[in-house]
């Protein structure tokens, strides 16, 4: 049997899919709780939190592509990507717990810098972990719907941890007497759960023998260049970048809509836990639904059924029944599940179109150029937010030291505060996921193209006679000419 028609066994799937509950549930805890700590119990003003972020973005997108260029260069025993997930191990622990340490000068700026280094070192080391871990995605199987199968158990425990990390960070923080003392466990506990489930992952893995070969003298034109000559990779990177960019920008607002509009703060972790499990259940029918009809139809639908419903949000409100805030946030997981699994079953058929042209397998630099331009967009998106919920006249809470024991006191908000938080609530997704519609409507990669693709690869890899005039029609269509 080719090594391409290799079939996954449950331990390799299920030990792949574990490596993602740091990738799922880190997201979460920064996306829900990161700006509010910073805000709130750091006590950063909100233009300087969103600063912190701003920076730590930029660093990433400089850093990453040459992250990746490395990682696809690498040649060990181990294998290419393994070694970066084995020395992880003890770095996530200790950058989730600096993450979400409470610092405490008297100094804004002492604050300002101590967070900056933590988020610069967390940033760092989620970076090298995760692309790696991406990269292999491409690796483990070539097979169209297998790797929408794979996709999906890594985002169900994605999404499981994703759960976790929405229900019972402040579940925990609320545990302690002290706030501060709260998020300090906090962080020991997370991080251990985010950096132990990748010992399983290195177990199970194997990285496939026939892309070790010694690579090519390094050309940063094919390496930083070329992958933006490719149209399968810019309409994918679109598609990821706008929906993402939604993603991230709800996640953000939605504490503050939570807490301050709907005045359901306590209820925060079991409304994103709601929308979670939601995800989690959607995700069987939209890899059936990918092998009827394709992946980027699934991608598709999940988006229509998101954008629909956010504009529901506008008529929920304070006197609201609490039933009404759990359905939206069920339904609007019923969407975002159909776009997170298919944009991740997509991205490894990237490097084959790649393959094609330049005869290399480079997983890891489109894995980090992903991610360079998906963090410097957030990075942009969350700083505007910040900035204009601090221009909308945001009121942080005050704290009270009572006998050592820290405790916040919420202070009333503005109409004109609430009416921009509703604004960007509603509109802010609904426009980003209007252009990811633009490029998934164009999306050029089908099935059928991809089972003419593989085939040509696999003559390509064992030296076979190509069809050369096959070779250059899927060239073509897929990398634009």
């Amino acid at each position: 049997m080719p090594p391409s028609e290799r079939v996954l066994l449950w331990w390799n799937k299920i030990g792949y899919g574990l490596g993602d509950i740091y990738g799922g549930g880190s997201g979460v805890v920064v996306s829900f709780y990161y700006l509010i700590f910073l805000t709130d119990i750091v006590r950063l003003p909100p233009a300087l939190a969103g600063t912190v972020i701003l920076i730590s973005k930029i660093y990433d997108s400089i850093t990453d592509p040459f992250e990746g260029l490395i990682a696809d260069r690498t040649r060990t025993s181990l294998g290419r990507r393994r070694p970066y997930l084995l020395a992880g191990i003890p770095l996530i622990f200790l950058s989730f717990f600096a993450l979400f340490y409470p610092y405490a000068s008297a100094s804004v700026t002492v604050r300002f810098a101590a967070v900056l280094l933590s988020y610069l070192f967390f940033s760092t080391v989620l970076s090298i972990v995760m692309l790696n871990y991406n990269a292999l995605h491409a690796e483990i199987t070539l097979d169209y719907n297998e790797r929408a199968a794979l996709s999906s158990v890594r985002i169900f425990f994605s999404t499981l941890s994703s759960i976790f990390s929405a229900l019972l960070p402040m579940e925990i923080v609320k545990a302690f007497a002290d706030v501060r003392a709260g998020y300090i466990a906090m962080g020991l506990a997370f991080g251990a759960f985010f950096a132990l489930p990748f010992i399983a992952t290195v177990a199970a893995v194997r990285e496939r023998p026939e892309f070790q070969r010694p690579p090519r003298p390094f050309d940063w034109r094919l390496a930083f260049v070329e992958p933006f000559r490719n149209r399968t990779f810019l309409y994918t990177l679109a598609m990821y970048l706008f929906a993402f960019v939604a993603i991230d920008t709800v996640s953000t607002i939605v504490a503050y809509f939570v807490k301050y509009y709907l005045k359901r703060g306590p209820e925060l972790s079991f409304v994103n836990g709601t929308l979670l499990v939601a995800q989690v259940f959607s995700l069987p029918f939209y890899v059936a639904f990918s092998r009827r009809l394709g992946k980027v139809k699934g991608y598709i639908l999940g988006l229509a059924i998101w954008a629909t419903t956010m504009f529901f949000s506008w008529f929920i409100g304070p006197a609201s029944p609490s039933w009404a805030m759990y359905v939206f946030a069920a339904v609007v997981g019923l969407g975002t599940g159909g776009v997170v699994v298919m944009i991740y079953a997509i991205f490894p058929d990237i490097p084959d179109v790649d393959e094609l042209r330049t005869g290399e397998r480079r997983e890891a630099i489109y894995s980090a150029l992903v991610t360079f331009v998906r963090k410097l967009s957030s990075a942009f998106a969350i700083f505007a937010v910040s900035n204009v919920l601090g221009w909308a006249g945001y009121v942080p809470p005050l704290q009270e030291t009572v006998e050592g024991v820290t405790r916040l006191i919420e202070q009333p908000q503005s109409e004109t505060f609430l009416f921009v938080l509703r604004l960007m609530f509603l509109g802010l997704p609904v426009v980003f996921l209007s252009l990811a519609l633009f490029f998934a409507l164009r999306f050029p990669l089908t099935p059928q193209l991809h089972r003419r693709l593989r085939m040509v690869l696999e003559q390509q890899r064992t030296g076979q006679p190509i069809d050369e005039v096959e070779k250059q029609q899927l060239s073509s269509l897929l990398f634009g000419g």
